[in-house]
């Protein structure tokens, strides 16, 4: 056994938790720290003392996942690499180590296989570097000054981040383990799975009464936590009933002795390419019995044992849902996973709390007990069991961004790349969840096809499962559009869409014919200005080509909240949160609808506007000149035409000869403001003077466009 496990707790004592970065004690917190990362330091190291044999490092468990080896080096880099960014240290310790050590691999699909080929360095070489990485981390924690509590911003903070991360890969690293074939790994003392089994329990379902769950945590909470914890998130959740134990061996049997994998109306789309692409018929971990055909056997980490029925199946999301929809159909009940929503008021219904530092955890959780699941009726919560522990819960809700979701500014990408809708929340923790992977906040989602120490139980309720908006919107003008609009000022110069809407507020109060009744924001893009004439018009319609580009204001009138990606350099790439609220526009939002139309042939319903708003459009349209005096039968009398454009001209969306102005006539210059007085006289006065209003677009964090729109004001006569 290695030296260093001396220093770990026994498994009769419970594993050291996160700690409080909060107190007035420095060197006491200081001391904490340090006992916190040795201990997990270790714990993660005597995990790949379970190989039993070099070959073990570099044989891919599975073809989706880097060879062992990598993790076994990456954690260590991690702490070197964010280390080094918050600047705790100035120095790499091995730059082509900490380079191929740096990133792992999250496949986009269960057939996105990684062919990459590497010189992978050898397990004595990383085991140095590890040791070396041991000594930078341990002298960062006892002599860089510190100040409590420790937050978000601190420096500090990485030191928590890197063990942290740790305890992530302890999980998913022992889940490889247990992919791998089995003379590739060996018992271990530290690592002793349970021994107890019976027969399985009967699933009854008990009744959660309503209630409101509240999640989200603030900044100021002086425990770690990753990025997607922080926010809030408020819903009132219907009664429902779930199932008393999580769903046993025992009781998935039924569904495999069914023909629940073949058949082909429990998986919906996704999960039926994966059935047919992993050829499976029962849970991963599950193996036939080759001395007794009719028999099973469990794969744990190091060995295969009588299979024990009364212990959680572990499954992916794809099987756990087939097995709800088969259960549906058997019971003719609403059968389904729960919501992250659910789960929350699961655990407050069985007021629980996070496990105690100073006691071992009433649940199989945080390696207080055993290195592997245990019977489902082992840990009682109320009248529930395994609310937490034994294995994760997969839930139906994707990932997504509580309200006020901000990144985390040197682990931009922990959790933002799965607000896709194809990463699915776990929770509740499984028996080596430790540190953050336990405490009630942690919010881990999982890619539907992925296997982690993961089962489920199911729920019956006859209110849908609802799934929130959280995707980023990734497309490049899309998201350069979303930010014009409801971005902050940008090098000096104001919002030009509010400051649009503002200008015609102004002039409308001037110059209009008194009625706020109803505006018309055309080439409305994504929407800003239309919720800001909404502040006075009744009703606003925003009408734009582009549908991709409403879309984005329809999200926002339904929402209330729009997330974007924008480039900063090269590939790497900004996270964005849009809210109405804080533009202090919610209240606007029902006094405004978004249609696709075309300027140039806008249906007949479109008229009687006490305003139309034009802004940057008419050098954009394909007949300025048919729009511009068609125009005039939209508008009411006394009502006003609000024009704004840089003018320029390009035949790639104006032919030459649509220009209303910008070239010679009769031999003199003839200009845009020209054409338009030729065209609207008659059934427009201007009424105010030109006026430029500036705008910057901004392309990526260092190059923005600086343009010029010149606004015009006409009054139908």
């Amino acid at each position: 056994m290695n030296s260093r496990l001396q220093h770990m707790p026994a498994q009769s004592e419970h594993f050291l938790r996160t700690p409080c970065l909060a107190g007035s004690d420095i060197e006491s917190k200081r001391g904490e720290l340090l006992q916190y990362f040795h201990a997990s330091f270790d714990r993660y190291e005597s995990l790949f003392e379970l190989l039993s044999c070099d070959e073990a490092y570099y044989k891919k468990p599975i073809s989706l996942r880097h060879p062992l080896i990598f993790y076994f080096g990456h954690t260590a880099t991690f702490f070197i690499n964010k280390f080094l960014l918050v600047g705790l240290i100035d120095q790499r310790i091995d730059p082509r180590l900490e380079s191929m050590f740096a990133v792992g691999v999250d496949e986009m699909s269960w057939d996105d296989l990684d062919d990459a080929r590497y010189e992978w360095p050898t397990v004595e070489e990383v085991r140095a570097y590890r040791n070396k990485a041991r000594e930078v981390i341990d002298q960062v924690i006892r002599h860089t000054p510190f100040t409590l509590p420790i937050g978000w911003n601190d420096p500090f903070w990485a030191v928590v981040m890197g063990i942290e991360h740790e305890h992530i890969h302890l999980e998913t690293s022992s889940v490889l383990m247990r992919q791998h074939a089995l003379h590739y790994v060996k018992p271990h003392p530290a690592w002793q799975p349970c021994q107890k089994t019976g027969d399985a329990p009967r699933n009854e379902l008990v009744d959660i009464p309503p209630g409101r769950v509240v999640l989200g945590r603030a900044l100021s909470e002086p425990i770690y936590g990753w990025d997607n914890e922080y926010g809030r998130h408020q819903a009132d959740v219907p009664a429902f009933q779930t199932t008393q134990y999580l769903v046993s061996n025992s009781e998935f049997l039924e569904f495999v002795n069914a023909g629940g994998y073949a058949n082909s109306r429990y998986w919906d789309e996704e999960g039926a390419s994966w059935n047919e692409f992993a050829k499976a018929m029962h849970p991963t971990f599950w193996v036939r019995d080759t001395d007794a055909q009719e028999s099973w056997k469990l794969r744990l980490l190091t060995e295969e044992v009588p299979m024990p029925w009364d212990w959680p199946v572990e499954t992916n999301y794809h099987e756990s849902r087939a097995f709800c929809r088969w259960k549906a159909e058997q019971t003719g009940q609403s059968v389904r996973l729960p919501t992250e929503d659910e789960w929350n008021r699961i655990y407050d219904h069985a007021q629980l709390a996070d496990v105690s530092p100073h006691a071992r955890a009433n649940a199989n959780l945080h390696l207080d007990y055993w290195a592997s699941s245990c019977p489902v009726n082992q840990f009682a919560h109320g009248d529930l069991f395994d609310v937490v522990g034994n294995v994760w819960q997969w839930c139906e809700t994707p990932t997504y961004p509580f309200d006020g979701f901000d990144v985390h500014p040197i682990y931009d990408d922990f959790t933002s790349p799965t607000f896709d809708n194809r990463h699915n929340i776990i929770k509740g923790g499984s028996w080596i969840s430790c540190g953050n992977e336990s405490r009630h906040a942690s919010r881990y989602a999982f890619r539907k096809h992925f296997f982690q120490h993961a089962g489920f139980r199911y729920v019956v309720t006859d209110t849908p499962a609802t799934n929130p908006l959280s995707t980023y919107e990734s497309d490049a003008l899309v998201s350069q559009y979303a930010e014009f609009h409801y971005g902050e000022a940008s090098l000096g110069v104001p919002n030009f869409a509010k400051t649009m809407a503002d200008l015609a507020i102004t002039a409308h109060q001037q110059y209009g014919n008194g009625a706020f009744g109803k505006a018309l924001d055309l080439g409305c893009a994504t929407g800003r200005s239309s919720f800001e004439l909404a502040r006075v018009f009744d009703k606003v319609l925003g009408i734009d080509f582009s549908t991709l580009l409403i879309q984005v204001g329809i999200r926002l009138k339904e929402t209330g909240t729009i997330r974007y990606t924008l480039p900063d350099e090269g590939e790497l790439l900004s996270y964005y949160e849009r809210r109405l609220d804080t533009l202090d526009l919610a209240d606007t939002a029902g006094r405004v609808e978004f249609w696709q139309g075309d300027a140039c042939n806008l249906k007949d319903i479109y008229t009687g506007f006490d305003l139309i708003l034009a802004a940057n459009l008419i050098d954009r349209l394909y007949a300025p000149r048919r729009f511009l005096t068609e125009v005039a039968s939209r508008v009411n009398p006394g009502g006003l035409l609000v024009l704004a454009s840089p003018y320029t001209w390009l035949e790639e969306y104006t032919k030459r000869e649509e220009w209303i102005g910008g070239f010679k006539k009769d031999g003199e210059s003839y200009s845009t403001l020209d054409g338009l007085k030729e065209i609207l006289n008659g059934d427009f006065t201007l009424v105010d003077t030109p006026r430029a209003v500036p705008f910057v677009i901004r392309e990526t964090r260092r190059k923005h466009q600086y343009t010029l729109s010149e606004v015009t004001v006409w009054r139908r006569v």
